[in-house]
């Protein structure tokens, strides 16, 4: 049962670290189309709503689809008062308690909502509705449920993680070589 969790909680990690990466181009592209519509707007004095609705489109899935790996890397918002200098187990407990009562919770809670709100948008074909718009505007509400269900399963994988930490069947995680740059700064 502990190997059988440990290799679901790193499928987890390879998933979210595969998708972040992936994601991360699109602030490249997000750049380059910024720049695009500013040079048409304000040069040629032309701009189009489509290209500012795909502008704000790429801003979410970065956000959306982001948000797993940003966990994993431990690059969310912390309120960080005691947390920094609690133990290793303590900091354990911390993430599995906030995992149970919080981050699970409202991870189902967005994606049981989301999707029925991205589901009614498929079904009556939910456009635009600026001219020269983008069509299909349920794929970006389902966006808000897979980003949601790749937060969820984050959680979970970060869950057996410190559940195996406290178990003494793992030990933590060393920082990053950036992340001990970093501090060192």
């Amino acid at each position: 049962m502990i190997q059988w969790l440990q290799h679901l909680s790193s499928g987890i990690h390879r998933l979210n670290e595969w998708i972040g990466r992936g994601v991360s181009w699109l602030t490249t592209i997000l750049v380059v189309l910024v720049c695009f519509d500013v040079i048409t707007r304000y040069l040629l004095s032309d701009t189009s709503a489509w290209i500012m609705e795909l502008e704000w489109h790429i801003f979410a899935l970065i956000f959306l689809l982001g948000a797993g790996y940003a966990f994993r890397h431990d690059r969310h918002v912390r309120v960080d008062l005691f947390y920094a200098n609690f133990s290793t187990r303590d900091q354990a407990l911390v993430n599995l308690l906030g995992a149970i009562l919080f981050l699970l919770p409202w991870s189902l809670l967005v994606i049981y909502a989301s999707y029925d709100y991205a589901l009614i948008s498929y079904k009556i074909g939910e456009t635009s509705p600026d001219p020269g718009g983008l069509p299909a505007r349920y794929l970006i509400k389902f966006a808000i449920t897979a980003g949601a269900l790749l937060l969820l399963l984050q959680g979970i994988a970060s869950l057996i993680d410190s559940a195996m930490i406290l178990a003494g069947y793992k030990e933590p995680e060393a920082p990053a070589e950036e992340d001990i740059t970093k501090e060192n700064l």
